[in-house]
C-alpha cells in the first residue's frame, strides 16, 4: 500500500515536527506531543494527525539510524571475511547506540508503533544473526555464542559507556576498548595440543 505524497504545507509541518522531536530527544527531554506542537508553533491536532503517539514520533526520529544500520548489515554480509564482517557490524551498532539517543529506546521497545520500525528491526536482527552464524561456522567465534547473547552484551557495553560519562571522544574510545575486550572473549579457546 502506498501513501499519497503530502501537500507542501503538510510536508513542512511534518518536517518541523520531526526536527523539534529530534532536538528534544538529543537533549534527553521527554517526547510529549503537546510540547512538540507548542514548540513547532502548530496545533496539537496537526501533530496528532501526523503522529498518533509519542512512540510513533520517536520511531520516525530513529528511522534514519535504523535504515543506516540495516544497510550496513547488508554490506557486512557481502564481506568474505566472517570475523571482520561481524566485528565491523558490531562496532557500527555500538557507535549508533551511543550517538543516536532515539535508537536505544526504540530498539528496546517490545512493541513497535510503526510497521516500518518492525521491518527495520527484523532486518537488523537477521543480519546480526547471519553474521554471527557465518563467524561461528568459520570457527572465528565460540560455538556456544548465540545471537540472543549478543544483544544484551552490546546493550551492556553501551550502558557502561554512558554511565562512565565523559566527552563524546572519551565515550567513543571507551566503547571501542570495551568492544575489543568483548570481541576477544568471543573468540574460541585455543585447542590444547
Amino acid at each position: 500500500m502506498t501513501t499519497a505524497p503530502l501537500r507542501k504545507d503538510a510536508a513542512r509541518n511534518w518536517e518541523r515536527i520531526v526536527t523539534i522531536a529530534r532536538a528534544l530527544v538529543d537533549q534527553g527531554a521527554p517526547l510529549q506531543l503537546n510540547d512538540v506542537a507548542h514548540r513547532a508553533g502548530l496545533g496539537v491536532a496537526t501533530v496528532y494527525r501526523h503522529f498518533p503517539s509519542p512512540e510513533a514520533l520517536l520511531e520516525t526520529v530513529a528511522a534514519p539510524c535504523l535504515e543506516d544500520l540495516a544497510d550496513h548489515g547488508k554490506q557486512a554480509l557481502a564481506d568474505a571475511d566472517p570475523w571482520r564482517a561481524l566485528e565491523g557490524f558490531l562496532s557500527r551498532v555500538l557507535e549508533a547506540q551511543l550517538t543516536d539517543a532515539a535508537l536505544p529506546p526504540v530498539a528496546a521497545a517490545l512493541v513497535d508503533a510503526l510497521p516500518r520500525t518492525t521491518e527495520l528491526k527484523e532486518a537488523l536482527a537477521s543480519a546480526g544473526t547471519e553474521l554471527l552464524d557465518r563467524a561461528r561456522d568459520a570457527g572465528a567465534v565460540r560455538r556456544d555464542l548465540t545471537a540472543r547473547d549478543l544483544v544484551p552484551l552490546m546493550c551492556g557495553i553501551a550502558h557502561a559507556v554512558n554511565v562512565h560519562g565523559g566527552t563524546p571522544a572519551d565515550k567513543t574510545g571507551t566503547a571501542h576498548r570495551y568492544l575489543d575486550t568483548l570481541l576477544e572473549g568471543l573468540r574460541p579457546a585455543p585447542l590444547n595440543e
